[in-house]
This record gives structure tokens, sequence and C-alpha cells, in this order.
């Protein structure tokens, strides 16, 4: 985390420690089950023997995990290097306070109630879950009392936990696994086209006998394509959801199945039978919790400290994923039964049961691509705002200072295009004029950075945005035909000028590019707000370069003028004396003659 060794030096030594942990609690492991018995007698291993396995097992995948980042760092795949960002900072503190939480109140109550410490820790772990079993509970005033803040504390620590892990790994891997499953219906899609012998309309338009033959400008092709993407985008989405929705759910499936075989192997002394063992499975992972199922072995009980650490939160991820899925399908569709029967809407009945239809089966909605379509370019409406944004008071305070700077840059620009425009420069005063613009729709698309959800400009706005970079919807020397595949190079890695719509300020000449291509900004991971933005302040920044440098040379050229101005009257001057002295004394010698 300070980043004081290399990650070439650190990885190695922190792989190498963890195997070595684990291969020592493993010898610890066999020597306690082998080398210690006791020939005719009974003997019960302790709840510390099965969290020693269980640490000798969680050991051994990190050191395995980590091997597998550093092949993968070695391949490319990974940088070579280690920097935690703000959000897994704060996940790893959170969860390393709720152990120590749960720990801690573990050594309370052993002190308090006098229970066993490992006991305790079980009577914690299901209490900060609010799984609430009942076979380990306060006796005394004491701990009864501090059951009142220790409860509601701990599962305050685990609801940030939770929401950590939900933003960290679900919100992380939904940019990756979107783009990803966006290229891979992009390319079903052109593959599709190309069977129908539709390639012809993504092909751009280079003469007016091409248009007429296919019935649509230049301007109408692009805009196909783009509404092409937008149906690609929204599938995928929806797809996204319910793969994420089936994954969690699988996991909670396989804990609540593999969960229940070890309670009914741990638990085989109480009479368990597998059904039991489900049943009491269930219960604590819904965290019910009825108590005429209890653990009682000292494998059972480690067991489900662990499995509960794992299960709970696994549950909380797959009740989120279905809000945004199963829970939403049936809002929509009461909504609709409503419509149709006790509540009726404006709009007709069978309008009404086509929209039904149409949600219940996930097609795509073409006519509100249609209704969202703005007729003026984003800088006169782009103060619009999508319910449910929401703003940090951190990017709160970046927006009020940005619009500032902007609102001066734009007052500053006003000012000299009409300073120009007295002095008759017409170039100057386009260009002013021009920057202002920038400027302006910079400031609007500040304020959509964090909306949710996320801003998704329409066909127009993009033409607007565009045609401010320099790249016209209705010039075809910019637009190419969409490939189906994208080449790599050696490693796998895209090439890069494949990326997603490249930015690089170095580049002076722009790219052909396809909004159903891979270069299409569309594609990749980056938010379209974060696109436009940073193609906005890179277009800005080479017209005030520009601008400079321009001005540079005018101020070069009018030093040299006036440099020339004051060598001329020099020379001017000169030449006039000598020849006033010259016609002196020629008078002279002639009256003295």
């Amino acid at each position: 985390m300070a980043r004081r060794l290399s990650f070439a030096v650190a990885q190695p030594i922190t792989i190498v420690g963890w195997f070595i942990s684990s291969i020592l609690l493993i010898a610890l492991v066999v020597t306690a089950t082998y080398s210690l018995k006791l020939p005719g007698q009974d003997r019960a291993l302790t709840q510390a023997f099965y969290y020693a396995i269980i640490a000798a097992g969680l050991y051994f995948i990190i050191a395995a995990l980590m091997c597998v980042t550093v092949y993968g760092a070695y391949k490319g795949h990974y940088p070579q290097e280690f920097k935690l960002t703000m959000s897994q900072r704060t996940l790893m503190l959170q969860t390393i306070s709720f152990m120590v939480y749960m720990l801690g109140g573990a050594a309370v109550y052993y002190r308090v109630e006098g229970w066993q410490f490992l006991d305790c820790v079980y009577f914690t772990n299901y209490t900060l879950l609010t799984v609430g079993i009942g076979d380990y509970a306060p006796l005394t005033h004491t701990g009864r009392a501090l059951l009142f803040p220790y409860a509601i504390g701990g599962i305050v620590i685990l609801g940030l936990v939770v929401g950590s892990i939900r933003s960290l790994v679900l919100e992380r891997g939904k940019k990756k696994l979107g783009s990803r499953m966006i290229e891979k219906k992009r390319q079903q899609l052109l593959k599709k086209m190309h069977k129908k012998n539709e390639h012809e309309k993504l092909t751009p338009i280079t003469s007016q006998e091409k248009a007429d033959e296919l019935g649509m400008t230049e301007r109408e092709r692009r805009k196909f394509e783009f509404e092409m993407m937008r149906q690609i985008q929204d599938h995928a989405s929806q797809r996204q959801k319910w793969n994420a929705l089936f994954i969690s759910a699988s996991a909670w499936l396989v804990l609540w199945l593999v969960g229940a075989v070890v309670f009914w192997k741990a638990e085989h002394a109480q009479g368990w039978s597998y059904f039991g063992a489900l049943y009491f499975a269930y219960t604590s992972l819904l965290t019910i919790g009825y108590g005429d199922y209890k653990n009682f072995s000292n494998a059972g009980k480690p067991a489900f400290v662990f499995w509960s650490l794992l299960a709970v939160p696994t549950l909380t991820i797959v009740i989120s994923n279905m809000g945004d899925t199963v829970v939403k399908l049936i809002r929509d569709l009461t909504d609709y039964l409503g419509e149709l029967t006790v509540l009726p809407g404006e709009s007709p009945t069978k309008q009404s049961a086509k929209r039904v239809i149409a949600k219940v089966t996930s097609r795509f909605d073409r006519d509100q691509s249609k209704e969202e379509i703005m007729d003026e370019p984003p800088g006169l409406i782009g103060e619009k705002e999508q319910e449910g944004a929401g703003q940090s008071a951190g990017h709160e305070a970046m927006t009020r200072a940005t619009d500032r700077l902007a609102t001066d840059i734009e007052n500053e620009e006003l000012r000299e295009a009409g300073e120009a425009e007295r002095r008759g420069d017409e170039v100057s005063k386009d260009a002013h004029e021009y920057h202002y613009q920038l400027v302006r729709e910079f400031r609007n698309v500040m304020k959509h950075l964090d909306e949710n959800p996320p801003r998704r400009y329409t066909y127009e706005e993009w033409a607007w945005f565009l045609k401010l970079m320099g790249e016209d919807e209705d010039n075809h020397t910019s637009h190419r035909k969409a490939p189906v595949k994208v080449r790599s190079d050696y490693k796998g890695n895209r090439e890069p000028d494949m990326q997603q719509g490249s930015t690089d300020d170095q580049v002076d000449e722009h790219r052909q590019w396809s909004w159903l291509g891979n270069r299409s900004p569309l594609m990749g991971e980056m938010g379209e707000p974060e696109w436009v933005l940073e193609r906005l302040s890179v277009t800005l920044e080479k017209q005030l370069k520009r601008q400079h440098e321009s001005q540079n040379k005018d101020k070069e050229r009018r030093k040299t003028d006036e440099a020339e101005k004051v060598s001329s009257s020099s020379s001017s001057s000169g030449t006039l004396e000598e020849q006033v002295r010259t016609g002196g004394g020629g008078e002279m010698a002639s009256t003295t003659e």
C-alpha cells in the first residue's frame, strides 16, 4: 500500500509468505489428527482445529489467486504495479473494522458471560448477521445492556461492507461485462446484416447516385447506424442484468446446498437428516433463525461462522439484482394490468395492451427513441436534468468552480468577438464565437457526469457535439464501414487505434469510424458525458493553442513592421542631411568664385 517495494519484489514475497503459512497450518492439522491420537481413549477436536483447517484453505486460495495475478501481469493483462483505489481502501478498512468489531465483542462477552471465546465468536456472528439462532443468549444484565449498542453498531458496519462489495465488485464488473456483451451483440448484428445482404446500409454514401439507390442521405444512414447501436446497448443491458441475477442466484443456491451437506455431516451426532440440514441452512440464510435446529458440534460452529459470512452478503446481492429484473418486471406488469382493468390510463386500451406485451417479451420500443430526439442543439436546452440525478458535495463544489471559470471565459470570448466585429475582422470574430460555444457545451456536459441513470445523448445531440469537434455527420470523409471483428496484436490486446473513440490530442487528422464499429464513442467502458467532455476539452485546448500562436505571430509581425518603419525613417533622414550638406557646399563654392 505504501509502495515502498516494487511489484516484482513485493508480490513474490507475499505469495511465498501465504504458501508457507498454509503449509505450516496443514502440518499442524495433520499432526493433531494422526500423531497425537491416543489409542483406546475417546477424544474430541476443538473448534480451533476446524478454524485452522478453514484458515489453511483460505491461505492457499489467496496465494494461488496471487499467482494468477502475477501470470496475468507477465502476459500484459494487468499492469505490473498495484495501487489501491479509494473504493478498494474503503472496503478493506470496513472489512477489517467489522472483523475487529466482531472479535472484540466476543472478547467482551467472554468476560461478561463466562463462555468459551470461540463460542462467543459464534454468538457475535449470528447476532450481527441478524440470524438469531438462540442457542446462546446473554443471561446477565450487563450482557443484555451491552447488546443494545453492540448489535446496532455491528449491523451498520455490516451494511457498509455489503454496500462496498456491491459497488466495487458489481459496478466495476458491470462496465467490463457490459462492454464485452455489446461487442458480442455488435458482431452478431453485423454478421446477420451481411447474410441478409443489408451491408450496403453500412457503407458510407459517397455520391448522389448511391444515395438515390439506397433512398437515404449520408446523415440518415448514420442515424440508422446510431439507432441500431442503441438497440444493441439496450438488449445487452437487459441481458447483463439477468446474467448478474443468474450468477448471484447460482452462488446463493450453491452455498445453500453445499452448506446443508456440511451441516449434515457435522451434526451427525444429533441425527440430522439432509433435509433437516437443508431446512436449517435455508432459515439461517434468510436470517429467519427459528432456533429449532442448532449447531452443537465443534465442527458445526466454525463451519457456520465461515459459511454465514459468505452466504448472507450473497443473499443481499441477489435481492439487489432482483430489484433490477424480477421486481421491476412484476411492478411494470402490475401497472399495465391496472391500466387494462381497474385503473385505465389516458392511452387507448389497444395501445396499452401492445406496450404490455412488448415489455413482458423484452422487445425494443423503437418509438421511444424517436420521441426523445431533439430538434435543437443541446446548447439551447442542455440544462434539463434527469430524475434521480444526485451529486456529491465535492462534485458540486467542483461544478460551481467550473461554472465560474467557464462564465469568465465565455464573457471574455464574447467581448473579444464584439471587438473583432467592430474592427471588421470576421475571421477573429468567428473564432471567438466558436470558442464560446465550446466552453458553453463543456460547462453543460459537466452537469451530466453524475446523473443516475447515466445520461444518454440523442443522435441530434451527438451530431451537434461532433460538429463542434470538427466532424460533420453529412460528410462521408470521416466515416467508414463497420468491421465485424477487431484486429489484435500477438498478446491479444487491441491495437492503440482500435480503442473507444481515441482522444489523442497529438493526432490532427480525424480517423474514420462508424457508429456500429469498434471505434464508436458508444463502445467501451467510458460514459458518454465523459467521452464528450474529454473530446471537447481537447478541441478547446487545440483552438486556444492555435489562437495563442496566431497572436504571437501577429505581435512578431507588428514588431517587425515597426522596426522596418523605424529603419526606413532613419535612412531617409540621413540621406536628406547628406543632400543638404552636399548642396550647401556647392553653393558656397560657386559664391567664392
